[in-house]
């Protein structure tokens, strides 16, 4: 296979997997929209929280809340739990580093907020404790995962949101994960500046 055909063949299925979450998704997305919006709007916050291209997909999603999305609108309350170098070193050293998301959880968390817990897998050890963490201080879970949920699937209760990209390779999976963060901030501004915006 020529490097030009091995080109071709990403785009093409990555354009088969996004329209495959599309179907198996749009309906998860919105609800997950509405829940971050909600909580926004009555003074509540998003965390979002992941490790490695996770980690850089919930700096990008809180980025895009705090400043702005595509219009202008005043900042939102949105926290990415992977980027205090200074505390996250201090848990791992002190505690573990299943422990470096939980912490902050059970720090900042509050009844209302939401967590957006991201896994390619599904099986990231630190974000399974952070939902649990999440469930203890009344936080909502919006999980982004993929190849079928892996263990997180099954530790979500019944009022969180599962967005399960419907693929197995990681770079398919975190290019929906890039799409469904674009579609939740477009989402939360529609609904917060009023849906023609």
């Amino acid at each position: 296979m020529s490097l030009a055909q091995r080109i071709q063949q990403h785009f093409d299925e990555s354009n088969a997997v996004k329209q495959a979450a599309h179907v198996a998704m749009a309906v998860a997305i919105e609800t997950a929209a509405r829940a971050m919006a909600t909580a926004l709007r009555a003074g509540g916050k998003v965390m979002a929280c992941g490790n490695g291209g996770s980690a850089a997909d919930s700096q990008h999603f809180a980025a895009e809340l705090l400043n702005r999305f595509e219009c202008e609108r005043p900042p939102l309350a949105a926290i990415a739990l992977t980027t205090d170098t200074s505390t996250l070193t201090s848990i791992a050293n002190d505690y573990s580093f299943a422990q470096v998301f939980a912490k902050q959880v059970a720090a900042l968390g509050r009844p209302g907020d939401v967590l957006l817990a991201i896994s390619t897998s599904g099986n990231s050890s630190n974000v399974m404790v952070a939902i649990d963490a999440a469930h203890a201080r009344g936080v909502r879970v919006v999980a982004l995962t993929g190849r079928g949920g892996g263990k997180i699937a099954a530790q979500l209760q019944p009022d969180d949101i599962h967005l399960c990209v419907p693929a197995d390779r990681t770079a398919r999976i975190q290019e929906v994960h890039l799409l469904t963060i674009h579609c939740l901030c477009d989402g939360i501004d529609s609904l917060i500046l009023g849906e023609n915006q």
